[in-house]
């Protein structure tokens, strides 16, 4: 079965991990929110730093790559094994969603980009970002427009 892009890693992690991602971002935004501005500005910044899972698991498959060569040209010629499994579960995770690391990766509280973005523009429409854009509009293209300015 292949999943949809947008949502797989989160459908594919345990219902609790989710909420308990969903709980820690809740009430960090409520605590940066009561803290002011200048908390929720510090905290925009550490967002665009923040590695998402795909980000991490990337990285994670290279270093097992890496790893699994050295090994392999050094130590032991059977070693050449785990860059293989490796790309296994990078094509499971590319077709399903899921590989065992993103259950170590889940547990350790690494969201994905969407549970990112849903921070981020949380504390932009407390900061005020969204207030000028208005609801009606006649031409489509242009309430796209001006949301798209309004959010960026």
């Amino acid at each position: 079965m292949i999943a949809s892009t947008a949502h797989r890693v989160a459908e594919s992690t345990a219902e609790y991990v989710n909420e308990r991602i969903r709980e820690a971002t809740e009430e960090r935004v409520g605590r940066i929110a009561a803290a002011g501005p200048p908390a929720i500005e510090r905290r925009l910044k550490e967002l665009d730093e923040e590695w998402d899972i795909e980000r991490t698991l990337e990285t994670n498959f290279a270093l097992v790559v890496l790893a699994g060569f050295g090994l392999g040209e050094f130590v032991d010629r059977r070693w050449n094994w785990l860059p293989a499994v490796a790309a296994g579960f990078m094509v499971q995770h590319a077709l399903q969603g899921w590989c065992p690391p993103i259950e170590v990766f889940r547990r350790l509280g690494i969201r994905t980009q969407a549970e990112i973005e849903r921070e981020r523009y949380a504390l932009k429409a407390i900061r005020g970002d969204f207030e000028n854009v208005s609801q009606h509009h006649s031409d489509g293209r242009a309430a796209a427009r001006e949301a798209l300015e309004s959010a960026s």
